[in-house]
C-alpha cells in the first residue's frame, strides 16, 4: 500500500516550527522530539493561516 504524501509542505512546516520556536529542537533533532501539544499547535496554526488566506481569497 503506498504511503500517503503530507497535505502541509516541509516549507510551511518549518515555517510554523520557527513560529513556534521549536525550530532548533526539529533541526537538532528530528519531529519525533517534538511534542505532541507542540505538533497540535502547529496544526492549529496551520489551519489559522489556511482560514486566513481563504477569508482574504489567497486560495
Amino acid at each position: 500500500m503506498a504511503r500517503r504524501r503530507g497535505v502541509m509542505s516541509d516549507a510551511l512546516k518549518y515555517e510554523l516550527a520557527k513560529e513556534l520556536g521549536v525550530y532548533d529542537t526539529v533541526a537538532t533533532y528530528g519531529w519525533g522530539e517534538v511534542s505532541s501539544r507542540q505538533c497540535g499547535n502547529l496544526v492549529r496554526l496551520a489551519i489559522e493561516k489556511a482560514e486566513r488566506a481563504m477569508i482574504n481569497g489567497q486560495l
